[in-house]
C-alpha cells in the first residue's frame, strides 16, 4: 500500500472536503478553520476539551483509516469502509476488543463532530463486547519487593501511587498546591472523567516528599533566575493569571530534570516527569524483584484498593478514593476477599492425607 506524504507538522496531506448536502452537522458545532483534515481533528478536540491521550489516539485511528483506503478522503466513504476497517483490525491485526472500540468512538467521532455526518450507519455500527479481566493484584510483600528495587529516584513516586491509589497521569500532573500536609490529605485535580477528588496522604511519605518538594524548589529557583516560560496551566488559567506559570504553588511535585518542547505551543519549558521513564524503571524493578505477573505501574492502583478492602474498609470509602463513578467498577477487587486464609476453605484442605 502507498505510503502517504506527510507535513512538517505530523499532518497528512489530505484536503479538506465539504460535507455532503445529506449530512447535517450539529448546531451546537462551530465552523471548523482548519484546512487539513488532521488539524480539523485536532481543533474540534481541543474545543470539546477532550484529553491529550484522546487527541492522539484519534489521530492516530484517522491516520490509520485513511491509509487503510489509499489516501481516500473519509468524506467520500462510508459505513462499509468503516466496517471494512474494523473488520481488518479484528481479523488481521487481531487487536484487543478496547482497541477495537477505541478505533471505532475515533471513526464515529471523525464523522460526526468533524464532518459533521448524522448517518444510519453511524448508530447501526455495533461495538465489541468487552471482556471484563480480573485485576493483577501484589501480595503487600511483593509490593515492598518491587519498589525497593525502584531507583532512587523513582521510588518516592512509586510508594505515593500505591498509598494513595492514583493513577499514573494523575500523579505525575500532581502541584505543589495539592499537597495538604496539614489535613493529610492530596487534592486529585481533573482525574478520569474531569473530576476532582481527595485522598490521603500517607503519614510515613511525609518527611520524603518535603524533601522531594525541596528539590523542586531548587529547580523552581533555577527557572526563575533564568527567565524561563515556566510550567504548563489547564485550560486558559495562564490569560486568565499571567503569573501563575510562574508560581512556585502551580509547580510540579515531580519536575523533570530538564526542559522540553511543549507539543502543542512549542514553547520550552519544564515539564513533570515522563511516564515513560517511571514505567520503563517499574518494569525493570518488577523483574529484579522475581515478579512472574504481568505488571505495570496501574498495577499498584489495584493493589491499593485490594489491600484496603482486605483490612475491612468498606467498599463505598474504597470507591469515593478510586474516583469510581459507578460501585460496580469497584466491585471487581472483591474476588482477593474469596482466597486466602480467611476466607473460602477449599474442600481438598479437609481431606487427609494430603497428596504428596
Amino acid at each position: 500500500m502507498r505510503q502517504p506524504s506527510i507535513t512538517p507538522s505530523g499532518g497528512l496531506l489530505v484536503p479538506a472536503v465539504v460535507p455532503s448536502a445529506r449530512a447535517t452537522a450539529p448546531k451546537v458545532l462551530p465552523p471548523l478553520h482548519s484546512a487539513r483534515l488532521l488539524d480539523q481533528v485536532r481543533e474540534r478536540i481541543r474545543f470539546l476539551h477532550y484529553s491529550r491521550c484522546t487527541e492522539e489516539a484519534y489521530l492516530h485511528w484517522t491516520r490509520a483509516f485513511v491509509r487503510f483506503h489509499g489516501l481516500r478522503h473519509p468524506a467520500d466513504l462510508g459505513g462499509d469502509e468503516v466496517q471494512a476497517f474494523l473488520s481488518w483490525l479484528a481479523s488481521e491485526r487481531q487487536v484487543a476488543a478496547s482497541t477495537h472500540r477505541q478505533a471505532l468512538s475515533a471513526l464515529l467521532f471523525l464523522y460526526g463532530k468533524v464532518l459533521g455526518q448524522q448517518l444510519p450507519w453511524m448508530t447501526e455500527m455495533g461495538r465489541p463486547r468487552l471482556q471484563r479481566r480480573l485485576p493483577v493484584v501484589l501480595s503487600r510483600e511483593e509490593v515492598q519487593l518491587v519498589l525497593g528495587q525502584l531507583p532512587a529516584e523513582s521510588r518516592l513516586f512509586g510508594w505515593l501511587l500505591y498509598g494513595t491509589g492514583m493513577r499514573l497521569s494523575e500523579g505525575l500532573r500532581l502541584r505543589v498546591k495539592d499537597l495538604d500536609f496539614a489535613h493529610q490529605a492530596v487534592i486529585v485535580r481533573e482525574g478520569k472523567g474531569a473530576k476532582d477528588r481527595v485522598v490521603m496522604l500517607p503519614a510515613s511519605l511525609q518527611a520524603d516528599l518535603r524533601h522531594q518538594l525541596s528539590c523542586a524548589h531548587a529547580l523552581w529557583s533555577e527557572d526563575q533566575q533564568q527567565g524561563r516560560s515556566g510550567v504548563e496551566l489547564p485550560d486558559a488559567l495562564e490569560r486568565k493569571y499571567p503569573r501563575a506559570a510562574h508560581s512556585w504553588a502551580w509547580f510540579w511535585v515531580f519536575p523533570q530534570d530538564r526542559h522540553s518542547v511543549d507539543p502543542r505551543s512549542g514553547v520550552v519549558r519544564r515539564h513533570h516527569m515522563y511516564d515513560q521513564m517511571f514505567q520503563r524503571a517499574f518494569k525493570r524493578a518488577a523483574q529484579a524483584a522475581g515478579i512472574a505477573k504481568p505488571v505495570s505501574p496501574h498495577t499498584l492502583r489495584h493493589c491499593f484498593a485490594t489491600h484496603l478492602l482486605q483490612s475491612g474498609y468498606d467498599i463505598r470509602t474504597v470507591q469515593e478514593l478510586l474516583g469510581h463513578s459507578d460501585v460496580a467498577t469497584t466491585m471487581i477487587y472483591t474476588h482477593v476477599l474469596k482466597l486466602g486464609g480467611g476466607a473460602v476453605r477449599s474442600p481438598a484442605d479437609t481431606l487427609k492425607p494430603a497428596p504428596s
